[in-house]
């Protein structure tokens, strides 16, 4: 069984496609990229798959079962959680208030979701700041607040948006460190991402879209040599690069 699937995914905006007929399977335990130019429909993909955006048609399956009609709450109790391109945490309260959001979405004691929030941001490397406003983070920090977040809904199944869009090098190698670590704690992990070094290091599979159709699929060292996918997102310059 899958971790999450689609069948024939669709959303339209007006007379634009931004997802066309995609099918795509996230398998247990596997990192899955999905990448593709700007405007390429990645992150409609995403909120069509947490319920932030209604299906035109297709369906949306999650651990066997039929999601594609179920709110974004009913989905996040289910163990789907994502993060957002855009960090958007709670301004003018503290880095573990924000956490303790997350775990108050399935645990109902004030003190165990303190106690569970704390445990994260120590995984997230985030403890030292536990009780500064997080509008005080930088960018790299606040990035890993939204995952410490969508950490504490004690997902199965977690979709990452962008989070090494910002991050110089070294930032970004952590940030591959701290993700297979999840991944490794059981954690399925869905990521766009730009970042190519980032894809590559922790990508089982690649999916490429393009204007909302999948024009590729397979492992990353393969789906990089793609005529297609070169010509569509990647360039010569990204090969010459590669050596």
């Amino acid at each position: 069984m899958n971790a999450l699937e689609t069948n024939a995914l669709s959303k339209s905006f007006g007379g634009l496609k931004a997802v066309s007929e995609l099918d795509l399977s996230l398998g247990q335990g596997e990192i899955l990229g999905l990448i593709g130019p700007n405007g390429a429909g990645k992150t409609t993909v995403f909120n069509c798959l947490s319920r932030f955006l209604p299906t035109d048609s297709g369906q949306t399956i999650f651990y066997g079962r039929d999601i594609t009609d179920l709110k974004p709450h009913a989905v996040s109790q289910l163990g789907l959680a994502r993060t957002f391109q855009i960090v958007r945490p709670f301004l003018t309260i503290s880095v573990l208030e924000n956490v303790m959001v997350g775990a108050l979405v399935k645990e109902k004691s004030v003190k165990k979701a303190k106690a569970q929030s704390m445990s994260i941001l120590e995984r997230v490397g985030l403890e030292d700041v536990k009780n500064r406003p997080a509008s005080e983070l930088p960018l790299p920090r606040r990035k890993r607040l939204e995952m410490a977040r969508a950490l504490a809904t004690k997902p199965k199944v977690l979709l990452l948006d962008e989070v090494m869009a910002g991050l110089n090098p070294t930032e970004v190698d952590e940030l591959i460190v701290l993700l297979k670590k999840i991944n490794r704690q059981g954690i399925s992990i869905f990521l766009i991402e730009h970042v190519m070094r980032g894809v590559m290091a922790l990508s089982n599979r690649v999916i490429v879209i393009n204007y909302g159709v999948k024009i590729a699929e397979g492992p990353p060292d393969e789906v990089v040599k793609d005529k297609g996918v070169i010509e569509a997102y990647l360039g010569k310059e990204f090969l010459s690069a590669q050596g």
